[in-house]
């Protein structure tokens, strides 16, 4: 596995981006609690964060915990303008630069110290930029590998610079939390713990065959590596996505099984919109639950071949939801989501037996034209009338 030997990968995420946009424009919200979003929080700023909000919470629960928040409506249109001015300061700092989200990317800075200073130079110089262009605080994570880069840009927020160096990678992951690990979410976490597994260090000390029979092969293998440090990805430019997904958060009142499917319906939609505008196919469809008691459950389905249609893709949705529905019944459901994955290019999908090629889905193609040109609510589906769409999030090019 190639090692570098300086670390100049950067991890570079604003901090509770939504909110401090908020906070930026309009200087009343300033060093107050903030929380975007009424029924679901979308984001908290870290002094509504301090008093326990988080985000995807029900709107009761925050107001609850932090009774003099201001709760702002989202401007979805002002998280993208200043998502593009950050990512123009990133271009600016560096030509290797991949995005994660609208609001984080990895940069490598790798031959530059000639022409722009050492990495830890480039990374204050960084979020100086971004502070003095955009007016807002950003953090950065400086390691030899992504992983450990991500990390420390996450135990060094809020609008913080930490370096992990050459040869300290070990003492610095070793101490932390299990759920600082790519993958530990609170199932796997609680797996962990429940055999006295706290630390990295001591997920490090285990067998990789140890790990895989706790938490599964592909898992175990994963932590066994990222517990050692082991992550030869390099950044890649361009990288295109491997799923394209969407979520929507219900609260605690409980939903019909219509008014569940009318949000499959919904997020179908908008999800094929996106498959067909990238010119991507998907051969799996993955359905994600959050319980009443935030446990999570997930359910796929892989078809015969790959689709743009969203006919299909809706069959095979319904069908995960309709496997799951006596467990949603019983345990009730705070959040439905949708990822559309085993992405291929749609002009090179292979195709099935019989070798005949399949007619392409006017009705799709038709609507994402009309709403092309007229907007997204010009036309919509007969099931989704006088209901809520949700709210569609922000996301760098599919």
């Amino acid at each position: 596995m190639f090692v570098r030997a300086e670390a100049t990968i950067l991890h570079a995420d604003l901090d509770a981006f939504f909110a401090s946009v908020e906070q930026r424009d309009d200087p009343q919200l300033r060093s107050r609690p903030v929380i975007v979003g009424g029924g679901v929080v979308l984001a908290a700023s870290y002094e509504a964060k301090a008093r326990g909000v988080r985000t995807a919470m029900g709107g009761r629960e925050a107001r609850r915990l932090c009774p003099d928040a201001a709760v702002v409506p989202p401007r979805f249109e002002a998280y993208v303008a200043a998502s593009k001015a950050v990512f123009a300061v990133f271009r600016d700092t560096s030509p290797l630069v991949e995005g994660l989200s609208i609001d984080e990317a990895f940069l490598d800075v790798r031959g530059m110290e000639r022409i722009a200073g050492k990495p830890i130079e480039i990374a204050a110089r960084l979020r100086r930029d971004v502070r003095e262009r955009v007016g807002l605080a950003i953090t950065v994570g400086v390691a030899r590998t992504k992983f450990l880069a991500k990390v420390a840009s996450g135990v060094a927020k809020p609008d913080g610079l930490l370096v992990v160096p050459p040869g300290g990678e070990l003492a610095f992951l070793h101490p932390l939390p299990v759920h600082r690990l790519w993958g530990v979410g609170p199932v796997t976490a609680r797996k962990l713990h429940a055999r006295g597994i706290t630390t990295v260090g001591e997920v490090a000390q285990l067998a990789e065959t140890t790990l895989v029979g706790i938490v599964g092969r592909a898992a175990g293998r994963q932590l066994h590596a990222l517990a050692h440090n082991r992550d030869p990805r390099r950044v890649q430019v361009g990288r295109r996505r491997r799923s394209i997904g969407g979520q929507r958060a219900l609260g605690r009142r409980r939903r019909s099984p219509q008014a569940l499917d009318a949000i499959v319906v919904g997020l179908v939609d908008r999800l094929g919109r996106r498959l067909r505008t990238a010119r991507r196919a998907c051969r799996t469809v993955v359905l994600r639950l959050r319980f009443d008691d935030f446990s999570r459950a997930t359910r796929s389905h892989t078809l015969g071949e790959a689709t743009t249609q969203n006919r299909t893709i809706l069959a095979a949705a319904r069908g995960l939801l309709a496997a799951a529905t006596p467990e949603v019944e019983r345990r009730g459901l705070t959040l439905i989501g949708l990822s559309l994955t085993n992405l291929e290019d749609a002009d090179a999908i292979q195709l099935a037996l019989p070798l005949e090629r399949r007619p392409v889905n006017r009705l799709d193609a038709t609507i994402d034209d009309v709403r092309e040109r007229f907007g997204t609510t010009a036309i919509t589906r007969a099931v989704l009338l006088g209901r809520d769409p949700g709210i569609a999030m922000p996301h760098l090019p599919d």
